[in-house]
């Protein structure tokens, strides 16, 4: 299934896209580390859906806009995304901080938001459970830590890396999630306004943030599903691709 690249200019802030397939829209939110490349799991999704892959403004080839300031900002600029786009009955896919800005997003205005498919997400703290500290590793070392099967992390090592966008990468992360350490502590008491379906989808082996976030999270939109995959890391979307596409077309 190929992808067209364009960008969108939108908030006076020029945004990379990536898009293909057919169907009701489904907007991709990609994590810390970007979204560099179309992967396997999107090209599944993209045979049931139309696949909107947008890398974050302050990433990849997308504009750094000085308005970007916190996550918040994230959020309002892809509600703003939706209404520009015309789209609506939006299944949104967030992947650790792409997760938390779907949660951020969903607290505020679902109106476009069919669905919400929350992937090890960032933005909840939770009682007892210590995530990483991704701002104190090793680049080499988060990307091993992201993965159960350490051969996926010898393979995400070894691909060519563009240490500018790595850098603007890290920059913008540090921007939105520094203080506090990657979540909102304001966030939970806005989540039971989610009126939409969630699917909660987190790896047991989960190195990043744990999996006993899933818990709290599941506590705070109890009527969300919880998918725990076993033998997964971080990215169940990259290392479990054909169940984690299962899930969410269900």
């Amino acid at each position: 299934m190929s992808f067209t690249e364009s960008f969108v200019e939108l908030d006076g802030c020029r945004v990379r896209l990536r898009r293909g397939g057919s169907g009701e829209p489904l907007l991709f939110l990609h994590g810390a580390s970007g979204a560099p490349a179309i992967l396997p799991f999107m090209e599944k999704l993209a045979q049931r859906f139309d696949v909107l892959v947008p890398e974050h403004p302050g990433y990849g080839k997308s504009d750094e806009p000085e308005w970007l300031e916190n996550i918040h900002d994230a959020a309002y600029y892809y509600l703003d995304f939706l209404k520009h786009l015309g789209l609506s009955k939006v299944t949104v896919v967030g992947s650790s901080m792409g997760g938390w800005i779907a949660m951020e997003m969903a607290v505020r205005d679902t109106s476009r938001i069919k669905s919400l498919v929350l992937v090890s997400p960032a933005g909840v703290a939770a009682p007892g459970v210590q995530p990483a500290d991704i701002f104190l590793m090793a680049p080499e070392d988060v990307v091993r830590n992201l993965f159960f099967d350490e051969k996926l992390a010898q393979a995400r090592l070894a691909q060519p890396e563009d240490v500018d966008v790595s850098l603007k990468n890290r920059h913008t992360t540090a921007r939105l999630a520094w203080e506090p350490r990657l979540h909102d502590p304001f966030l939970p008491k806005w989540l039971h306004r989610v009126d939409v379906p969630v699917k909660i989808v987190w790896g047991r082996q989960d190195r990043i943030l744990p999996v006993g976030i899933a818990g709290e999270l599941h506590r705070l939109i109890p009527r969300a599903s919880v998918h725990i995959l076993e033998a997964c890391g971080h990215l169940p979307h990259a290392e479990k691709a054909d169940e984690f596409v299962e899930i969410v077309c269900r």
